[in-house]
Formats: C-alpha cells, sequence, structure tokens
C-alpha cells in the first residue's frame, strides 16, 4: 500500500499510531496540569485543601531539588509547585522524574535520545512530525512516539499522582463496596464521573456539611450519598472509601435505574448519550468544565479557588431534583465488597512493616518462586467483548502464582468479580501466591487507583530493582502488563511507555493492520531496542498464558525458574516474611499509616 503522496504502509500506519499516543498523552497531560495548578492554588492558602502528606512532599522536593531547610510546608509545596508547571513548557534539558528510573534505564533513554524535555512540547513535536510530508521513516517517528509518551508516563501522570497524593492524603488499604448496589433509596444519590479528582474531593467535603445535609432532609432525604463512576470514582475510593457504582460501559445502567438525581462529570471518558439517557428520568447532567460541555446538559462551572462553594452549588442543585423522582429501581443484591488503597508507600510497608518497609519481602518470594512474577491489568472496558474479559485474564494471572496490579475500569470490573476481596486468595489464587497472601492479609489483586496512577506501577517496579535480585534494569524483571480491553487513546499512550521503560505489553488488538512491517517493528524490533515490546491476543485465556510466558522467559534468564517445594510456613517465617507480623490499617489491624 502507497499513498497518493507515496507514503508507505508502515509510514502511515505509524503516523496513526503515534498520533494516538500523542492524543492520550495530551488528555494526560491536560489533566495534570490542572492538578498541578490546584496544588500551587493550596500551597497559596488559596483554597481549603491542605498538605496532607508532608513526608510525600519532603522526597518530592528532594527529587526537584528544594531546599526544605527551615522551610514552611506551604513554601516547600509552593516551590515544588512552581517547578513542577514548569515542566510541562520546558524548553531545555528533561523532566526532573526520570531520575527515578533506574540508572541503565536512564542511560537507555539518553543514548536513544527519547528523554523527554517539555511535556507539551513532545506532543506538539510528535503531531508535527507525523503531519504529511514531515518525519516518514517509522523507526525515527516511534523514537518521538516513546518520547512523548515516556513525558507522559514518567512525566505528567507521575507528577499528578504525587501532588494529588500530597494534597488529599496517599492512599492506604481500606474497605468499600462496588456495582450498582451502592445507590440508596433514601437518599440524594449523586454520582461523580470524570477523571479530576478537585471537583469530587469538594463534593465530598460539601456533603458532609451541616448546611448540605439540612437542605437534603429539608427535601425529604435522610442524607446526600455520593458514588463514584470511572477514575473519578477510583480517586476517591481509594483515598476515602467512596463506592464505585460503576465503570465506563456501565454509566447509562447508572441513570437507567431512576435513582440518580445528577451525574456531576469533568473531563474524559463521559459519554454524550448520558444526557439523552437522563431524558427519560428525573436526573440532570451537570457539565463542570469549560473544556468538556455537552448539549442538553447543565453547565455549573467548577472554580478551583472556591472548590466548596462550587461543589455546594452543583449539591443543592441535585438536592433540588430529589423530590422529582420517579419510579426507581436499585440492585440491592449487586454489591460486592473490595479493600483498595494500595499505593507504593503501602505495599512498602505491608510488606516489611513501619521499621523495615521495603521490597525485599516481594523480591525474596519471586525468587524463591512462591510469587511467579508481577501482572499490570489496566485501562478501560468496552462493548465489544464480554464484561468477564478482566476476570478470566486476572484468574488465571493468580492461579499460576503471579500476583496482579489493576488501575482504572478493569480494577473496577475485577471489584465486581470479587478479586479485590484478601478472601480471594485462598479462593483462587494458586499456592505460593496464596500463602504470601494469606501471611501479609492482602488480596491477590491490588487496586492501585486510576488510570493516570499507572505511574504506581512504574515506581514499584523500579523499587523491585532497586531492592536488589531481580536485575539492574526494568527490562530484567519477571513482569507483564495488559489493557485487554483498551478504547481510549490514553491506554497506547500507557502501553508505550512501558514498553519504553521496557516493560513487556500485550492488548487484544492495536491499530497497526495495514503494515507488516510496522507490526513485526513492534512486536520484534522493540525488543532489541527497549527490552520491552508489544503483543496482540483477542482471546483472554491466551493472553494471560502469553502473559505468563513472557515472566517465565524472564525468570530463565534471570536464573530463578526453577520448580520449588512448597514449604509450609512456621510462625518465626510467618514473621519474616511479614516485617513486623501486621497487616496495613484497614485489612485488619490498627498500626500506623504510611504517612504518618
Amino acid at each position: 500500500m502507497i499513498g497518493v503522496c507515496g507514503a508507505t504502509a508502515e509510514t502511515v500506519a505509524s503516523r496513526n499510531f503515534c498520533r494516538a499516543i500523542a492524543s492520550g498523552s495530551a488528555s494526560h497531560t491536560d489533566h495534570a496540569r490542572e492538578m498541578v495548578r490546584g496544588f500551587i492554588a493550596t500551597a497559596k492558602g488559596e483554597t481549603e485543601n491542605t498538605i496532607k502528606d508532608a513526608r510525600k512532599l519532603n522526597m518530592l522536593a528532594q527529587v526537584f531539588g528544594v531546599d526544605t531547610t527551615d522551610k514552611e510546608t506551604r513554601q516547600i509545596a509552593l516551590e515544588v509547585g512552581q517547578l513542577a508547571l514548569a515542566e510541562f513548557g520546558k524548553q531545555e534539558g528533561t523532566q526532573y522524574m526520570l531520575k527515578r528510573a533506574p540508572a541503565k534505564r536512564q542511560e537507555i533513554w539518553k543514548k536513544l535520545g527519547v528523554e523527554p524535555r517539555g511535556i507539551d512540547r513532545e506532543v506538539v513535536e510528535l503531531m508535527h512530525r507525523t503531519h504529511m510530508g514531515v518525519d516518514q521513516d517509522h523507526e525515527n517517528i516511534m523514537l518521538q512516539g516513546s518520547r512523548c509518551a515516556l513525558g507522559d508516563g514518567w512525566g505528567s501522570s507521575m507528577l499528578s499522582t504525587e501532588l494529588t497524593d500530597i494534597m488529599f492524603g496517599t492512599p492506604v488499604p481500606i474497605r468499600a463496596i462496588v456495582d450498582l448496589g451502592v445507590l440508596k433509596a433514601d437518599q440524594v444519590n449523586v454520582t461523580v464521573h470524570g477523571h479530576e479528582p478537585l471537583l469530587a474531593e469538594a463534593l465530598c467535603m460539601a456533603a458532609e456539611t451541616p448546611e448540605m445535609l439540612a437542605l437534603a432532609k429539608k427535601a425529604g432525604a435522610k442524607g446526600i450519598n455520593l458514588a463514584g463512576v470511572c477514575c473519578t470514582g477510583n480517586e476517591i475510593l481509594m483515598r476515602r472509601g467512596i463506592p464505585v457504582a460503576a465503570g465506563f460501559i456501565q454509566q447509562e445502567m447508572v441513570l437507567a435505574t431512576g435513582a440518580v438525581e445528577a451525574m456531576v462529570v469533568d473531563v474524559q471518558c463521559v459519554m454524550q448519550s448520558v444526557a439523552q439517557v437522563a431524558k427519560s428520568f428525573h436526573t440532570e447532567i451537570i457539565t463542570t468544565n469549560y473544556r468538556a460541555k455537552m448539549p442538553d446538559a447543565v453547565h455549573i462551572q467548577f472554580d478551583e479557588h472556591h472548590a466548596l462553594q462550587s461543589a455546594k452549588t452543583i449539591l443543592t442543585r441535585a438536592i433540588g431534583n430529589f423530590k422529582k423522582r420517579g419510579k426507581f429501581f436499585i440492585p440491592t443484591d449487586s454489591k460486592v465488597d473490595v479493600v483498595v488503597g494500595f499505593s507504593h508507600e503501602t505495599i512498602n510497608y505491608m510488606l516489611g512493616g513501619r521499621f523495615r518497609s521495603s521490597y525485599r519481602p516481594l523480591n525474596d518470594n519471586i525468587i524463591n518462586g512462591r510469587i511467579r512474577g508481577v501482572a499490570a491489568i489496566v485501562g478501560c472496558d468496552n462493548y465489544k467483548f464480554d464484561d468477564n474479559y478482566h476476570e478470566i485474564v486476572a484468574k488465571e494471572l493468580i492461579k499460576n502464582d503471579v500476583l496482579v496490579l489493576a488501575t482504572g475500569c478493569a480494577a473496577t470490573a475485577l471489584g465486581r468479580a470479587g478479586l479485590l476481596r484478601p478472601e480471594a486468595a485462598t479462593e483462587f489464587a494458586g499456592p505460593g501466591l496464596a500463602e504470601v497472601c494469606e501471611t501479609v492479609g492482602m488480596p491477590p489483586v491490588l487496586h492501585m487507583g486510576s488510570c493516570v496512577d499507572n505511574s504506581r506501577l512504574l515506581i514499584a517496579a523500579t523499587e523491585m530493582v532497586r531492592e536488589g535480585g531481580l536485575g539492574d534494569d526494568l527490562a530484567d524483571l519477571p513482569v507483564s502488563g495488559t489493557a485487554p480491553l483498551w478504547m481510549s487513546e490514553k491506554a497506547v499512550a500507557i502501553g508505550q511507555y512501558f514498553v519504553a521503560s521496557g516493560i513487556h505489553v500485550i492488548f487484544q488488538n492495536l491499530p497497526v493492520g495495514g503494515s507488516k512491517k510496522f507490526s513485526k517493528f513492534l512486536f520484534d524490533d522493540c525488543r532489541k531496542i527497549y527490552g520491552g515490546h508489544w503483543e496482540m491476543e483477542a482471546n483472554p485465556l491466551e493472553l494471560a498464558r502469553k502473559m505468563i510466558k513472557n515472566i517465565d522467559e524472564k525468570r530463565e534468564a534471570l536464573g530463578i525458574n526453577k520448580k520449588r517445594e512448597r514449604i509450609l510456613f512456621d510462625m518465626a517465617m510467618r514473621r519474616d516474611l511479614g516485617g513486623t507480623g501486621k497487616a496495613v490499617p484497614g485489612v485488619g489491624c490498627t498500626g500506623p499509616k504510611p504517612t504518618e
């Protein structure tokens, strides 16, 4: 295939693939920029938010080279925030966060010339280079594709996650519930849908004020019930235990219950059809971001400088709809218990305890074979595949002693499947993984946040390398990742920054079928360049098995792929595995939180 201009199939395919990377990266970038602006406003005392994790702030200050000596917390936050904001438009140098990667990986990026500079610059350059008549070498185009994606994963997404944790608190394991049954018949139901947690946090604060509760009771309701949808749901679920009603493909089903007074939305993954579905009920769709309006919705602009007042205005509108509620149906049997809130810090604490927090127990149990490796199941869900696709992949992985980390709508789906409970280890995991999970008190599938929080997985993998015994680069780790039901271009950007970081990534499909040469580049040649590569598989069981195959190959290369006899733990061995022998708060103990 050759275009009218002479562009070859691989040129066209690589341009299209990279434009998906650019779009996905831009979405995460604009999200992150809002979080940084909100963080700076918080540091200046212009919002109701506070700095909740000073320890993480000081850690990030070291990354940015900010001197914290004799400075107040807000001053440190302001300096960090200003440097973070400058990362988006930086014209010289590289991203500060790259220093967090293993040294060997940093050298690979430097040698290839793919170290991201300014976050926005990489998106702009990629769009320019994929314009007709500019870059016409698919391998060269993909170098910029990697640089753009790395600017997302190790730049904007990582900034967003870290600053959100500092403002609203680093998540710790907490019990909660998911699915449609979280709606309440006798309360004002408000669903929060989108991706930027500034709005959701403000609504959580406003819903607890005497003023709003009194207004709800005056309308005949017993209270205000907030429920999450999509990634905003995951954000408030992780930090506050606010239940998640639905992921991406269930957002219309939430409205179809007839029990929702308002669906409050900001940006990304909001179907335009929700405004049409809402017309059949008393429900209002309330848009809150000037970037994302839609016909037949009510627009109330959210102002982060007056966040609480904005949230009260929105809730007042929702409360006014309660008396208009007609017939409704809430599936009361549709509720599943979950344990969520597994950040890098809490995994570190859970494995090693307060005084010996480290990834040593994880690495040791991978080396001795109790845990085969680690897999990430991330990203979207969509209508083209069965709803149990994520469940099939996860169950096959944990059955084979692979620890699973999950984010985004995939995590919500695995919660509905009952895999985010500690009890799931006994029910579904292989003997080695089950033994470790039971000893520590954690589920075999760990919920690590929204889709922007995939940067947590990069840091977790980096800590595994730093701990030692599993190679000296991310590419050496027995790790694999998948977004098996991706539909958003953000997932392509996520996949590419993992590949460029040295990780094997497998999707059920990719938009590359028009070029055998470009497909070969992604599926084979990338391995020689980055140590990580793409793969495709539509069958969920086979997809999981290919992930396991990659993990076994990494184990073989490390010389640890040996079968070992199962050893029953005595008490001394359990203490050694669990550090202090205590689980993390929210999973059965009263020990200190990682942020204390």
